[in-house]
């Protein structure tokens, strides 16, 4: 029987352990960690952000395993790949942090609509104004259909200025998207929120 120095069989009941670990591990959107990397050479990223620079893979995972941490492919496309060394469950949760704080701030756009008709008095068009100001408040845009019944068809032409009139009550707030076009026996405008060209005071304040 073949017998090996202590210090040997334990440097390789070490290195099993931790392909072991690493096989079996998740990986965040296909990213690669410790012995999963193959590449010759790798940038390098230290655990606080700072740049190490270009080495051997071998070296960079010697570091991060002498560390107690990990070697995570962040930039598979970088020539040579981007790495950084830090602990793969805090990062995998920072990850996850960050796209669900992401999926947050983005805001669906929904399509709102306001049914008015060529005989509106003028309380009723206020009051769907009103609404549609808080629709488009809310980034959301406004589709205007302006339905026409029985006789009424006769003289859409002539009532078209409902709509017109509609725009241009909002006019502070949101601008015409889509003119007004016919369909069917409606006619259909849509609006969308008007953008603020000036730049906001914090932006001005920001720091470059």
């Amino acid at each position: 029987m073949i017998e090996f120095p202590s210090g040997l069989l334990q440097a390789a009941c070490f290195i099993l352990s931790v392909a072991r670990a690493t096989e079996t591990r998740p990986k965040i959107n296909n990213l690669f960690i410790n012995e999963q990397i193959r590449d010759k050479e790798v940038r390098v990223i230290g655990e606080a952000g700072n740049q190490i620079g270009v080495m051997p893979t071998k070296e960079a995972l010697a570091m991060a395993h002498e560390a107690g941490l990990d070697l995570i492919k962040i930039a598979p496309t970088a020539n040579p790949p981007v790495c950084k060394i830090a602990d793969y469950g805090k990062y995998q949760y920072e990850q996850l942090r960050k796209e669900k704080e992401a999926r947050k701030k983005q805001h669906q756009v929904d399509i709102k609509e306001i049914r008015i008709s060529p005989n509106i008095d003028t309380n009723d068009i206020n009051t769907k104004a009103n609404a549609a100001r808080k629709f488009l408040a809310k980034g959301d845009k406004v589709k205007v259909t302006l339905r026409f019944r029985g006789r009424e068809m006769a003289h859409m032409n002539t009532t078209k200025h409902v709509l017109d009139d509609f725009a241009e009550s909002l006019a502070d707030v949101a601008v015409i998207e889509k003119p007004a076009k016919v369909e069917g026996r409606s006619i259909i405008m849509f609006l969308t929120a008007k953008k603020d060209d000036k730049p906001s005071k914090n932006k001005e304040e920001a720091p470059q």
